[in-house]
């Protein structure tokens, strides 16, 4: 809301009147839906804006930065005529995060705890074994990668919902890192020959991983932080993460005797329907903007063409690893197929073909 009193000129408490601020109930800003829901209540201009409130300007400003306080509406080349129009769709905050997080790393821990229990990981088939080591081990530098780049660019996004969205995104891809690593360094204890130090090797040297180096650290070095969740979500996960994630572990792993590795996993294809959902209703609203909707679409192709290209660089490379288990459900060519319709379908929602 904008302060509608003339007594502007004074940053004392009260001078300025606001739409509601006679009123006993909180209506400082607008609901997306008939009533405001929690997740507005504990969010909304958490993160206060000058043009809405703050008629003092900006509170605080960090040495050596831009000028103009804490987040400039500069940090991405993408243009809203109303930042705050956006409400994550997963409405997830502080609390509801937590607990999430908990049940699924209690899910995990039980699953890997029973499964050695049980002797479940002594049967995995022998080349099956190596695939872990080597590719699942890699991947995980894969999220780590991604993890990271959402982490920095949560810091500039203009509100408290965008940043929000972000940095649950980062979470659950540094959690995903987390449960990969001690999934293999618990199984690899009962496993003679085992080694936790190929995964890092194999993303460092192997040739199959590189272009998949590339795309990611290609977004990690990404100064606008909107390209960074663009190209995360819209583009490097349905044309590389589920690729390998639901493409090929959770479908090739029971074929070689390996009914751990799914569940450990599959986490994640939840935690990117929620990312997805967050990012595609946020773009949407940019592309449609009624101010900036053109210029917006003209700036993600550009972010499509160049990631895209990446991706795909990215994805072909990763097609021997298809090969290298004994029993092959499923082929590579297959699962391609899938990812890219899979982005269509999100391009087209979005009116970005």
């Amino acid at each position: 809301m904008v302060a509608t009193s003339s007594s502007v000129g004074s940053g004392a408490a009260g001078a300025a009147e606001f739409v509601g601020s006679k009123s006993r109930k909180y209506s400082y800003f607008t609901p997306r839906g008939k009533r405001a829901t929690h997740y507005e209540d504990v969010t909304c201009d958490v993160q206060p804006d000058p043009e809405r409130y703050l008629i003092q300007n900006w509170i605080i400003e960090f040495e050596g930065g831009k000028g103009g306080g804490a987040y400039q509406k500069t940090s991405t080349a993408a243009q809203s005529s109303n930042w705050h129009a956006f409400r994550a769709p997963d409405q997830e905050w502080e609390r509801t995060h937590y607990q999430r997080q908990s049940k699924i790393e209690t899910m995990v821990q039980n699953v890997i705890a029973n499964a050695r229990k049980a002797g479940a990981h002594k049967v995995f088939d022998k080349a099956w074994q190596t695939v872990l080591q080597k590719h699942l081990g890699a991947w995980k530098h894969a999220e780590f990668g991604l993890g990271t780049s959402l982490m920095q660019a949560q810091r500039y996004g203009y509100t408290q919902m965008i940043n929000n969205a972000t940095l649950t995104n980062s979470s659950y891809k540094m959690r995903l890192t987390q449960d990969i690593t001690l999934y293999l360094a618990e199984i690899g204890m009962d496993l003679d020959g085992w080694d936790d130090e190929l995964g890092k090797k194999t993303w460092l040297e192997d040739p199959i991983w590189q272009p998949c180096r590339e795309a990611v650290e290609t977004i990690m070095g990404a100064e606008d932080y909107l390209e960074q969740y663009f190209a995360i979500n819209i583009v490097f996960e349905p044309l590389v993460g589920e690729l390998i994630r639901s493409g090929f572990f959770m479908q090739a792993a029971a074929a070689n005797n390996d009914f751990i590795t799914p569940p450990v996993i599959s986490a994640a294809e939840a935690d990117y329907e929620r990312n997805l959902a967050n990012t595609v209703d946020l773009i949407y609203l940019l592309v449609n903007d009624e101010q900036f909707g053109e210029q917006n679409r003209a700036l993600f192709k550009g972010w499509l063409s160049k990631h895209g290209a990446l991706a795909e660089k990215a994805a072909d490379a990763l097609q021997p690893i298809w090969s290298q288990p004994h029993s092959k459900p499923v082929s590579y060519q297959e699962v391609k197929e899938v990812s890219r319709e899979r982005l269509a379908q999100i391009l087209d929602e979005l009116g970005l073909k």
